[in-house]
Order: C-alpha cells, then sequence, then structure tokens
C-alpha cells in the first residue's frame, strides 16, 4: 500500500503517512475481534502513539480471529503487509486518511488454533483487549452467565479447541500460570455498561466450571479496567470502498471510515503495563461510570430511539432522517426532558455542548450511518440503553410517552416487515427466542411486553405506560410513523 500512494503521487496533504515503521513494531496487544470498529477506534489510537515518536515500539497489535470472517480478514491484511486506510469525515465534509500500522500481525484462529492460543500466552502480550459485542459475553436477559450454551459446552468439552474468545483466554492464562510468565490485562471494548466487570464475571464463570484453582489464579492476578468507547463507524459496503479508495487514490481491500469525533475513557488498573495511550487523546479516569452513563444514555439510546421509528417512516440513512423535524424534535425531547434530569454529569463535560454536539455527528451527511446497523440486535440493544431510562421515569411518574412510542415502534418493526411505503425489509434479531416471536406475532399487542428482553423490567405493573404503548401500536398500524410521531411532538 505504501508504494501504491508512492507511485500515484497523491498529494501529501491528502492522505497521513507514517511516521515510524511497522515492521520495527512489537506486538505487545492481542485485540480478539478485529472489525471495523477496533480498526477505527482502539487501532487508531495505537497508530496516533506510535507516530507521535519512539518509545512505544512494543505496543503494536496482533489481531486474533475467531469467526468465520477471520479467514478473510487475515488474506487482505497480509495482502498489504498489514496496512489499511481509516477515513474521518468532518461534519462538514472535509476528509483526513490515515495510514494504519498498528496491527502488526493477525491470526485466524479457526485455521490455527494453536497458534492463537500460544500468542495470547506469550509474555510479550500484556494487554488482550476485545470487541465481540454484546451477544459474545454469553448472558442472558437478567445478564447470568448462559453455562449451557452450545460454544461454552464445547469449550469446557474441549478446552485445547475452544470456539469463544473466553475459552481461548482461558488457555493462554492457564499456560502463563504453568510457566510463571504472569498475567495478562483483559480489556474490553464493546458497548456493555461496567464491560470490565461483566468480562471479570463472565470469564471467571467459565473457569470456575473449567478449574476452580486457575479460576482464583486469574480473580487474584487479572485486571479488567472498564472503558468507554465512542466513534461512529459505518458498515462499509462496496459501494463504500469503491467511493474511499477513489477519494483517496489507494487500491485498499478493507478500507474503514468514520466520524473524525473520537472519544476513549478507561480506568487506569493495568496489571501487566499499558501503552502510553494518554499521548494519543485516552482519558485515564479512577471510574469510568459517570463517563459511560452519559453516552450509553444519550448517544446508544438516542440511535435506537431513532433506528426503529426512522426505518419504518421509509428513511435509510441517520444523516437523512436527522433532516426531518419530526424526528429532530422527537430525539431533542428525548435528551431534554427524558433523559438529562436522570443522570450526573461529569465535571469535566458541558452538557449542553455536548447534546449539540450529538446532534451535528448524527446530521453528518458524509459519515450517513445506516439505520439497519442501528436496528440489529435491539433485544441486547434497548434493555441496556433505554430501559434504565425508562424505569427511572416510571418510578418519578414522569410521562414515558416517547420511551412508549419507541417500544411500539419496535414491536411493529418485528412484525410487519415492512415499512410505511410497503417496502419489505430483513429482520435480524439473533437475542429473539422462538418464543418470543410467539408473542411478538399474537395479535394481542400487550403479549409483547413480556418477551425475554424486558422480562426482568415488570413493565405490566406501569398501567400508565401500558396504556400509551397500546395507544401507539394502534396508531401507528393506522396513520403510520410520522403522523403518530408528530402528535407526540405537538407539531
Amino acid at each position: 500500500m505504501k508504494e501504491d500512494i508512492q507511485e500515484q503521487n497523491i498529494p501529501a496533504s491528502a492522505i497521513q503517512t507514517l511516521n515510524y515503521t511497522p515492521q520495527h513494531i512489537k506486538a505487545g496487544i492481542a485485540h480478539i475481534g478485529v472489525g471495523n470498529f477496533h480498526r477505527a477506534h482502539q487501532a487508531y489510537y495505537t497508530h496516533e502513539l506510535l507516530n507521535s515518536g519512539e518509545g512505544h515500539e512494543e505496543w503494536g497489535i496482533v489481531g486474533i480471529g475467531i469467526t468465520d470472517s477471520g479467514a478473510k480478514m487475515n488474506e487482505h491484511l497480509k495482502e498489504q503487509d498489514h496496512l489499511y486506510s481509516l477515513t474521518e469525515y468532518a461534519a462538514d465534509g472535509t476528509a483526513v486518511t490515515s495510514i494504519i500500522g498498528a496491527i502488526v500481525d493477525y491470526i485466524p484462529a479457526r485455521a490455527d488454533v494453536e497458534k492463537a492460543i500460544a500468542q495470547l500466552a506469550d509474555p510479550a502480550i500484556r494487554i488482550v483487549s476485545l470487541t465481540i459485542t454484546e451477544g459474545g459475553y454469553k448472558l442472558d436477559q437478567q445478564g447470568r452467565f448462559i453455562a449451557g450454551d452450545e460454544d461454552i459446552v464445547h469449550d469446557l468439552a474441549y478446552p485445547e479447541a475452544p470456539k469463544t474468545a473466553f475459552g481461548y483466554i482461558t488457555q493462554a492464562l492457564r499456560r502463563r500460570r504453568e510457566a510463571g510468565s504472569g498475567p495478562f490485562t483483559i480489556l474490553s471494548c464493546d458497548n456493555l455498561q461496567h464491560n470490565g466487570d461483566v468480562t471479570k464475571y463472565v470469564l471467571l464463570s467459565f473457569a470456575e466450571r473449567l478449574d476452580p484453582e486457575l479460576a482464583e489464579w486469574i480473580a487474584g492476578n487479572v485486571s479488567f479496567p472498564n472503558s468507554m468507547v465512542d466513534r461512529i463507524t459505518p458498515a462499509v459496503s462496496e459501494e463504500d470502498k469503491l467511493r474511499l479508495n477513489q477519494d483517496s487514490g489507494i487500491e485498499d481491500a478493507i478500507p474503514v471510515y468514520a466520524e473524525d469525533f473520537t472519544q476513549w475513557v478507561i480506568e487506569d488498573n493495568f496489571c501487566a503495563g499499558r501503552p502510553e495511550w494518554e499521548l494519543a487523546g485516552v482519558n485515564f479516569v479512577k471510574d469510568v461510570t459517570p463517563y459511560e452513563v452519559l453516552k450509553l444514555r444519550f448517544l446508544n439510546a438516542s440511535h435506537s430511539m431513532l433506528a426503529y421509528p426512522a426505518f419504518l417512516a421509509g428513511y435509510r440513512n441517520v444523516d437523512t432522517a436527522m433532516k426531518d423535524p419530526v424526528f429532530e424534535a422527537y430525539l431533542l425531547g428525548f435528551m431534554n426532558e427524558d433523559v438529562t434530569p436522570m443522570i450526573t454529569v461529569p465535571a469535566d463535560v458541558n452538557l449542553a455542548m455536548y447534546k449539540k454536539q450529538l446532534f451535528q455527528r448524527f446530521a453528518n451527511t458524509a459519515v450517513s450511518d445506516q439505520l439497519s446497523r442501528l436496528c440489529y440486535h435491539g433485544g441486547a440493544k434497548i434493555p441496556v440503553f433505554i430501559l434504565p431510562t425508562l424505569l427511572e421515569i416510571l418510578q418519578l411518574k414522569r410521562s414515558p410517552k416517547r420511551i412508549a412510542f419507541l417500544f411500539a415502534a419496535y414491536a411493529h418493526y418485528l412484525k410487519s416487515g415492512r415499512d410505511d411505503n410497503a417496502e419489505a425489509y430483513t429482520i435480524d434479531a439473533p437475542k429473539i427466542t422462538p418464543a418470543d416471536w410467539e408473542l411478538i406475532r399474537s395479535n394481542d399487542v400487550l403479549l409483547f411486553l413480556s418477551i425475554s428482553p424486558f422480562s426482568t423490567a415488570n413493565l405490566w405493573g406501569y398501567p400508565d405506560f401500558v396504556k400509551q404503548y397500546a395507544g401507539y401500536r394502534g396508531a401507528i398500524a393506522e396513520n403510520g410513523i410520522l403522523k403518530t410521531l408528530a402528535a407526540i411532538n405537538g407539531l
């Protein structure tokens, strides 16, 4: 890829090239789940640190792919000497493209399980980080470890041939304990509240079933810092790839793009040392909770609040939906009236500016995030991002109308299969069980409130919410999304 840049005489201002030699960088971090977000976020921060000057060469990243997509990622990265391009788009459409060289190697674990475990067990690896999505943590709707999960059962029976991230990590830690080479930090970068605590709970739950003595050693030696990650990173279609390569002049098989905003807040708790990521803009804190709550309840919650009604209204991208005053008023009311009174704002955050910036980020035409991406996995997202705010609103006897509308829109989205323009769509909802689908497809719309993602919330115990939800189900079916929402907004 570097040769492509030189040969095509691309203007220096268009491409941010490397100030370091990737071949001189050693892996100190192993990352499981090298997707677009990791490449636009953690790998970007690591690249920025490496670019800042000498002294950080031991903190490169080796990727570990434990899914079927790992082989394709490995193929592309090897062809490009593990380099790829990241284009960051500002709200005004200006763009900066960087060549990222922080990923120094990649192992498709399904093709070579032993190599992946050996890499994780290597004493040079001091951090194992994760972006395995919410579903990768093997938790039920109540946040309990699913010991009967098919892959977990397999990993307990065949520990030397694991399928899950926790199977790989446990085997690596077993080898390190036996060799006396010490532990590593496990750093979750997934959108889970208290993601470090969740990771610790799941790993110990797994390890206790496999080897109680090993589990005790892990509990006493491994650190699990909580972290908050934030950067809107859309999926990359073939059309996007052609556009990105044409604009940059680089022939890249795996380009990635994102907004120019990025944030990473981490609790400073690393048992085996860490990179000086603060030089690249990472905020290290004692307690990530207030930052985490701010992001989950504003950005992530607003994404879910927007996704289903906007998609049903016929929109397919976030920025185009945000141009509709009906959705703008809806999200503004949600942020100001529903969320703001319920949270404690970190001392270094200007909340008014934070909310203004969120609207600018959502409306970023150059990023143009896909609503279908936001609709995915609602059964995992809504309980985490929306339910805490809803339950606090209900307990304080405030109006839940906007969230009741969201529940109605989500139920309609799952049941209908067609938007308000009669356009069919595919539903991908991995957290919805066969029993849930029976409730969703029932003519009794109230049964939807009993599906497993919401079962612990006891929404039936709030008659006003139930009444509003049922009314919105009828209104959406009769009048469509936009008319129903306009009435809620008072427009």
